[in-house]
């Protein structure tokens, strides 16, 4: 794939846009999805595919349904941006084949597992927003819907967001990448890597025991992620505790970036956990491990 040097951003929505609703990944419960989808349907006219809700062992249908989903998505210039069920497993399947070159100027929303399509937008110069997905937007405050929103709708730098721990201080400023680790991790060696040189790296995570963690932090600096990035901002690592150990994830976590020796605060409200606030990759930021502080300098779509 090309390496772009401008970046290009959506274009700003508007309440009542036509927005895409897929599941380019796992298949996802009725009820959470359907809360979400109110959330979403208060602001925008969204546009769901009869076979959205099909089932594939542990996908949400075959790939051949989901990719031709998802290509209708990209490719649908009607719409201004593209909503994801959820996350689960079996977005990094399709990237061979999907038209992200051909993509319009859309929003693409989601996390977890969607973390492969970001950093196939990356790897593009295209941003998009590390965002709910909606089986779990509906469990999200007002705050973070607004957040949404504003993120969506204005060209405006957003609100800045607060951690709660600093694991070495500085700072760093550069584009922000990443996203879930597992998934993350596992586009090493591909096409589909976002650009590293100058960058914050974002990541999160969910069920990972941590010598897991350890392990696949461990593949990023011996792949030379780590000698590439300016910064590290850590989110939610959920569920990611060993039972009955006199360590936690933060533990090993906080000495792992330590080794990394580049600025890096954790606790942001991102990912997995209760408050997942939205944040737009290929965007400028500036991290203040300090102060556990992540500035947007920029915002993540164009002024229209």
């Amino acid at each position: 794939m090309k390496r772009c040097v401008r970046w290009l951003k959506p274009l700003p929505l508007r309440p009542r846009d036509m927005v895409h609703v897929v599941a380019p990944a796992g298949p996802f419960e009725q009820a959470p999805f359907e809360a979400g989808l109110r959330i979403l349907s208060e602001r925008y006219t969204p546009v769901l595919r009869p076979d959205l809700g099909a089932s594939h062992r542990y996908l949400a249908g075959d790939d051949a349904r989901r990719r031709e989903e998802l290509s209708h998505a990209f490719l649908d210039r009607a719409a201004r941006a593209i909503f994801c069920a959820r996350g689960g497993y079996g977005s990094s399947r399709l990237l061979p084949e999907l038209p992200l070159d051909k993509a319009g100027p859309v929003a693409f929303t989601g996390f977890s597992d969607l973390t492969s399509i970001h950093c196939a937008l990356q790897a593009l110069g295209r941003v998009s927003l590390h965002a709910p997905v909606l089986t779990q937007l509906g469990r999200q405050s007002t705050q973070v819907h607004d957040y949404l929103f504003r993120l969506l709708e204005s060209s405006e730098a957003p609100p800045p967001l607060s951690g709660n721990a600093t694991y070495v201080p500085g700072t760093a400023e550069g584009v922000l990448v990443g996203g879930n680790l597992s998934v993350f991790s596992r586009l090493l060696g591909t096409p589909y890597m976002p650009p590293l040189d100058g960058a914050v790296l974002l990541l999160e995570d969910v069920t990972e025991r941590p010598y897991r963690i350890d392990r696949m932090w461990t593949h990023l600096r011996l792949a030379g992620v780590f000698a590439r990035v300016r910064g590290i901002v850590l989110g939610d690592f959920t569920a990611c505790e060993e039972k009955d150990a006199a360590y936690s994830s933060a533990d090993v976590l906080r000495e792992l970036a330590r080794d990394a020796k580049l600025p890096c605060a954790a606790g942001f409200p991102i990912g997995h956990g209760a408050i997942n606030y939205p944040v737009a990759f290929g965007t400028q930021v500036r991290l203040d491990a300090d102060a556990a502080r992540l500035t947007f300098l920029e915002g993540a779509v164009s002024p229209g």
